[in-house]
């Protein structure tokens, strides 16, 4: 199903980006008012606003209060965090849980912060040139101006002084961060005052060319406020279980479910949820499947020895990387083994007969990639040489194994364009099993290769898709293969596809027969 037509009214619903919330738990040591010294380029230097309140005045009590946390680790190099912004004594632990799986002075060429707006509010987001670096007590870290440019000429952003001069929520991190690099990366601080549907995508749109190995993307944000302790954990860890197993639309599924609950208190759900929206569009656009998201701790503020557990701040640490591509070959998406191409085609059958009370002597224990999550499927059935069934999903929360049942569940009793698959048709329905790459925007359909690409088209509430293998069945050129997905799939007329929005994906097929 597409995301899009869902998330106005999801936001809507609960309020979740109130961009006047109040700053997050803090326990306030002393306060520093911003000074506005001269730097080399001209520009000002941004002075630490919240110094000795959410973290401390001076280095040396900064290194000692989060030296126990931070433990720097090896492995793939993260593509973003989703990290708390409270007081360090409430939510740094659980930050630092995230922080640790950076590598030390990992060569990012760039960290881009994205948090909400907590003392202004205002229709768009904010990227910050006022200023050519900002400071901590533990030094300066020089920001990105020149690219902060480029994305205000964009138009998805401008540059507010009252959004970056007290925010503290891109503050907070810049500690943490010079801890785990000699010389922090410039970064690129924007602050994100709206919950608009365009506005969150379009600046999706213009951040997605730096959506790649070579920058950190950090998402700054507070979970649930004010709630009890167990209420904030259930909606807590609900959210961060939508956030680690699917994508935009999961999320905002969990927000809206978390609003029916009602719980007592809760005034929101995420207050960075906005900057969270922006993160998982990218990830959506890129394809959700080509990521994978690591929950690595929750706290709320009821943890602390300096909170109640009457209402209380959650805080979870997110972790995002690329997953390594599963390619072997030049002529393979996948390299299934025998053992994996024989469980596909046993779990789609074995699903239908159970559906119909048929007894199934195959094998279906589900093997190798079967028992990896992420991927999407499709299960097709034909019957006498015709389609007889063809359902399936782009991406899934669930085991591939899961995953072919239940597509071939439905291809065999809910697709709308046939009856239910009987018990004295079973026996005779050829089973195919599609394994998808993640989806991938395309701008322009010379990105498209007929017979290669399956294609999948969302314009409005209307979607339709063709598998790759169509152009093979049918004959058509990329022309006709469009214009047929765009009538007689989405539903959009023939020429609907030239202003809809284009994705491709390509496919692993296994077929039964083939076995």
């Amino acid at each position: 199903m597409p995301r899009r037509p869902h998330i106005i009214p999801a936001l809507l619903l609960f309020g979740l980006l109130s961009s006047m919330h109040g700053t997050g738990a803090a326990v306030t040591l002393r306060t520093n008012k911003p000074l506005i010294p001269m730097h080399s380029d001209s520009r000002p230097v941004r002075k630490p606003a919240v110094a000795g309140s959410f973290y401390p005045a001076s280095a040396k009590e900064i290194k000692a209060l989060t030296a126990p946390w931070l433990h720097p680790e090896s492995g793939p190099a993260p593509q973003a965090l989703i990290v708390p912004h409270a007081g360090y004594v409430f939510s740094g632990e659980v930050a630092a849980a995230a922080y640790s799986r950076i590598p030390r002075n990992h060569p990012y060429k760039r960290i881009f912060l994205l948090g909400p707006s907590h003392r202004v509010g205002f229709p768009g987001a904010s990227v910050d040139t006022l200023y050519s670096s900002t400071e901590t007590p533990l030094g300066r870290v020089p920001i990105d101006v020149s690219l902060g440019k480029e994305l205000i000429r964009t138009g998805a952003f401008t540059c507010r002084n009252d959004a970056h001069d007290r925010e503290h929520c891109l503050e907070v991190q810049l500690p943490l961060l010079q801890q785990l690099f000699e010389e922090v990366p410039p970064i690129v601080p924007i602050v994100i005052g709206t919950q608009r549907l365009g506005l969150l995508e379009k600046m999706a749109e213009a951040l997605d060319p730096y959506f790649n190995p070579d920058n950190l993307f950090i998402i700054s944000s507070d979970f649930s406020h004010y709630p009890s302790y167990e209420d904030a954990r259930a909606s807590d860890l609900a959210l961060a279980d939508a956030i680690t197993s699917g994508g935009l639309e999961d999320f905002l599924e969990a927000l809206s479910e978390i609003g029916r609950k009602d719980y007592v208190g809760q005034d929101t759900a995420a207050c960075g949820a906005c900057a969270i929206a922006v993160l998982l569009c990218m990830m959506d656009d890129q394809g959700r499947g080509r990521f994978s998201v690591e929950h690595r701790m929750y706290r709320n503020s009821g943890d602390s020895p300096y909170g109640d557990k009457d209402r209380v701040v959650g805080y979870n640490a997110l972790v995002v990387t690329r997953r390594e591509p599963r390619v072997a070959t030049e002529e393979h998406l996948f390299h299934f083994s025998e053992e994996e191409k024989a469980a596909m085609t046993a779990t789609a059958r074995a699903a239908i007969y159970s559906a119909l009370g048929l007894p199934f002597d195959g094998d279906d224990t589900p093997a190798g990639i079967l028992k990896e999550k992420g991927y999407g499927a499709f299960v097709t059935l034909h019957l006498n040489g015709r389609l007889r069934g063809c359902i399936g999903r782009f991406t899934s929360p669930s085991t591939l194994h899961a995953t072919i049942r239940e597509m071939a569940r439905s291809a065999a009793f809910s697709d709308p364009r046939f009856p239910a698959l009987s018990k004295k048709e079973a026996p005779a329905v050829e089973i195919e099993v599609s394994v998808l790459s993640p989806l991938k925007r395309i701008r322009s359909v010379d990105e498209f290769k007929l017979g290669r690409d399956g294609i999948y088209m969302i314009k409005g509430s209307s979607h339709g898709t063709f598998l790759p293998q169509v152009a093979e069945e049918t004959g058509w050129n990329t022309e006709e293969f469009l214009g047929h997905c765009a009538r007689d799939k989405a539903g959009i007329g023939w020429n609907g596809w030239k202003d809809a929005e284009l994705y491709t994906y390509q496919t692993e097929v296994v077929k039964e027969s083939e076995r």
